[in-house]
C-alpha cells in the first residue's frame, strides 16, 4: 500500500495506543512531575512521526523519525524508573517497555528506508 498521510502508518496507530495506555496508568498518580514527564515521552513519539510527515524535506522526515525513536527510548526509561519507584506494576511496565523497543525498530525501518531515498 502506497503512503498516504502519516494516519496509514501502523507505527504511528501502535504509538497513539502506547500515548493513550500510558496516560491511562498514569492518571492517578499522585507524582505529578514523574507523571507528567512519562506522559509527554509518551505523547512526543506518534506527535513527532505525524510532524515529520507533514515536512515536505526527506531530511526533516528522517530527523523527526529519530526525534521520535529517542522519545521512545525516554519512556523505557521513565519505565524501568515507574518499576524502581513502584509507581508501575512489573507487568504493565514489561509491556510498555516492549511495545516502546517494537515501535523503535519500526521507527528504525523507516529512518533506513527513507534514508536510501534519492
Amino acid at each position: 500500500m502506497a503512503y498516504q498521510s502519516f494516519e496509514d502508518l501502523e507505527v504511528w496507530k501502535r504509538a497513539c495506543r502506547l500515548a493513550v495506555e500510558v496516560t491511562k496508568a498514569f492518571s492517578k498518580s499522585k507524582d505529578y512531575i514523574f507523571k507528567d514527564q512519562t506522559i509527554r515521552a509518551a505523547v512526543s513519539i506518534p506527535s513527532n512521526i505525524a510532524e515529520g510527515y507533514e515536512r515536505d524535506r526527506r531530511l526533516d522526515v528522517i530527523r523527526f523519525l529519530r526525534i521520535a525513536k529517542g522519545s521512545a527510548a525516554e519512556l523505557r526509561t521513565q519505565c524501568y524508573l515507574a518499576l524502581k519507584l513502584d509507581l508501575l506494576a512489573g507487568d504493565k511496565c514489561q509491556s510498555f517497555i516492549q511495545e516502546c523497543k517494537e515501535i523503535s525498530a519500526m521507527l528504525q525501518g523507516l529512518i533506513r528506508a527513507r534514508s536510501r531515498t534519492t
